[in-house]
């Protein structure tokens, strides 16, 4: 798959956004042409006190949800790089991180100002309870 590695890196900012609280949420868009997919929206849950993520797959009929260890959502996100998503949104209380391909599909990466200014309350719920 040609966009592993990009894709690699900005997941590693999915990641980094868990692990430090800030994660808001994450949101694959922009679909090519009039794709049954619209979108997939990611956030964080527990699950039996494990933080873990839902993945809910909006088509134009039904939404369907699956839930999956954080390191396992990667591979399962990934194949729709491209296919049929265009962008990737990573949205955090410190900055909005946005996954691009352009018509050439040419990966671009930008940072904008955050639009969310509070964390998931799942992760802030979940952060609060494990303090050491």
């Amino acid at each position: 798959m040609p966009f592993t590695e990009t894709f690699s890196e900005f997941y590693t900012k999915v990641k980094s956004s868990l692990e430090d609280g800030t994660f808001a949420k994450l949101t694959l868009a922009k679909t090519i042409g009039n794709a049954e997919l619209m979108n997939i929206y990611v956030r964080p849950i527990l699950d039996k006190n494990d933080l873990k993520l839902e993945l809910k797959f909006k088509f134009q009929q039904e939404e369907l949800f699956e839930i999956h260890t954080i390191e396992n959502a990667f591979p399962r996100l990934l194949p729709f790089i491209n296919n049929p998503f265009l962008s990737a949104i990573l949205f955090t209380t410190e900055f909005d991180l946005t996954y691009k391909l352009n018509k050439k599909r040419a990966v671009t990466v930008v940072e904008q100002f955050p639009s969310f200014a509070h964390a998931s309350t799942v992760l802030t719920a979940f952060y609060a309870e494990n303090k050491l």
